[in-house]
């Protein structure tokens, strides 16, 4: 849909402006509603002080809180609110003039009206560009009912039809669930949320309900509280991203038996999921392709959900895997992720934020595990992820996502959540014993953007270039299940030097 109406008002918030196609609408009334301690007053706040900045009026009217209660809010962001016309209003103080008290009239209805009489008159003195009403229940209680309710509010949109005024009305939804009326009066709803998990950080997105004349991104955005206001994470929507028209080309690893079983090595603008029991190398092997990105003068970021930075650091220095002189300067960016703190809006945002700004050739997620514990409903994790993979694909972004199985050996080894669909290239890692020893065996199970082999391969981890891949296991069967069998012609199997593997009559 295309607005060819006057440009829109910035509400002072990137993310929420995005949302909103650029901005509201403006000289209308809208309707920001949410629980308390959703940021509600902290967006009416910036909105006010992104008018501030553009040379418009501002007015803020308080009808529950003192100047002194607003003006502390503001200072725990580091604002000032010097250019903002702060009208305090206590209802719950006003004082009834002796004829009003004898009138036939209810005390409430002589209150309300005196209320809105005072808010006109100041409203009118002001010519404020920008109004944030907080809150509208002082309101809804001064009118007791919904009828004499519903008339203030049609009053105050009435009022403000010839004033060229952009109002927010704050709401924090005490009107009973079925009551609807507020929200058909205004132009605009904008929904705040607030959840508490079992554990960690509260969650907090956001919906517009309601814009006439705009279309605005559909759905649930996360976003966050900090200092500096409300910061928002726009849902990802892989159609609107362009896709990038770059030639197809191979990323090698540096491992020259890895590459030849992944037929070449991994192609650019492609998604690889490395899946395996804990211990098995995922990491290691994923780091690898990183790792050799970076040493060619690519950016790569990589995102650790489930292991600090320093314990990874420690860990490829003993495979020898040096990433230190990449991270001095600055080609590869390693960013410690906490699922119970960062919601998966935010994650992603942070994701694509990168590859824009940074021009980021490569990102490793490690691993999906820490990534599903932060988004627990496992089906909108897989759509929001096929959303980040598709707008990576498009910037030809290579993807490697790690993944951890439960189980170490035997046929039970299971992921918790199936986005093997989602990936163009899977790669397996098993454990396996044989003559006393735990092996790791690798194998590619799928490429979808050219031939693999087909084989299983041994897999070891160590100095000098962090992995290596043996020969195939062609003498036996049962490798992937944890239990092998050796069904080679020989009594004794010995692979070829390098492999690390010797065999001697295994059953």
């Amino acid at each position: 849909m295309t607005d060819h109406g006057p440009q829109p008002t910035a509400t002072g918030i990137a993310g929420l402006d995005d949302i909103l196609r650029g901005g509201l609408p403006p000289n209308r009334v809208y309707l920001i509603q949410g629980d308390p301690g959703s940021g509600k007053t902290t967006l009416g706040l910036q909105f006010l002080l992104e008018g501030v900045r553009v040379g418009e009026t501002p007015m803020y009217i308080s009808l529950s809180e003192t100047k002194d209660e607003v003006n502390a809010v503001a200072r725990s962001h580091g604002w000032s609110l010097d250019g903002v016309h702060v009208f305090e209003m206590q209802v719950g103080q006003q004082e009834y003039s002796e004829a009003a008290e004898n009138t036939l009239f209810e005390p409430s209805e002589v209150e309300l009206r005196e209320v809105m009489q005072r808010l006109l008159s100041e409203i009118d003195r002001v010519k404020a560009k920008r109004v944030v009403f907080d809150s509208l229940s002082e309101l809804r209680l001064l009118a007791q009912h919904p009828l004499r309710y519903r008339r203030q509010i049609l009053l105050l949109k009435q009022f403000f039809s010839g004033k060229h005024s952009t109002v927010l009305f704050l709401d924090d939804r005490t009107a009973p669930e079925e009551d609807r009326q507020l929200q058909s009066v205004v132009h605009g709803v904008l929904m705040l949320e607030l959840t508490a998990n079992d554990y960690g950080n509260e969650r907090r997105r956001l919906r517009v309900v309601k814009l006439r004349g705009r279309a605005p991104r559909g759905g649930y955005h996360d976003f966050a509280i900090r200092r500096g206001g409300l910061e928002v994470f726009p849902r990802l929507v892989a159609a609107e991203h362009r896709p990038n028209q770059d030639v197809p080309e191979t990323l090698p690893s540096g491992v020259r038996q890895l590459d030849a079983l992944l037929g070449g090595g991994v192609h650019r603008g492609t998604a690889t999921l490395v899946l395996g029991p804990a211990g098995s190398g995922k990491s290691s092997l994923a780091l690898r392709y990183a790792l050799s990105a970076a040493q060619r003068g690519e950016h790569v970021d990589v995102f650790a959900f489930d292991e600090r930075i320093q314990t990874l650091l420690l860990r490829c220095r003993g495979l020898g895997m040096d990433l230190d002189e990449t991270m001095a300067d600055g080609r590869m960016v390693i960013t410690q992720v906490d699922p119970a703190e960062m919601g998966p809006g935010e994650f992603v945002s942070n994701v694509v934020r990168s590859v824009e700004e940074r021009k980021t050739r490569v990102v490793l997620i490690d691993s999906l595990n820490g990534y599903l514990n932060a988004m627990p409903e496992e089906r909108t994790l897989a759509l929001q992820l096929h959303e980040l993979l598709s707008v990576l694909n498009q910037c030809n972004v290579t993807t490697f996502m790690v993944m951890a199985q439960h189980g170490l050996l035997g046929p039970i080894v299971q992921a918790p959540l199936d986005v093997s669909y989602l990936a163009d290239t899977v790669v397996m890692l098993r454990y396996f014993e044989a003559n006393g020893a735990v092996r790791k065996a690798i194998s590619v199970v799928k490429k979808r953007s050219g031939s693999h082999e087909d084989t299983i391969r041994e897999y070891r981890m160590g100095a000098p270039a962090g992995i290596a891949v043996g020969e195939p296991l062609a003498g036996f069967r049962g490798v992937l299940t944890g239990s092998p069998t050796y069904v080679g012609s020989d009594e004794k199997l010995m692979l070829r030097e390098g492999t690390g593997l010797h065999l001697d009559g295994v059953k």
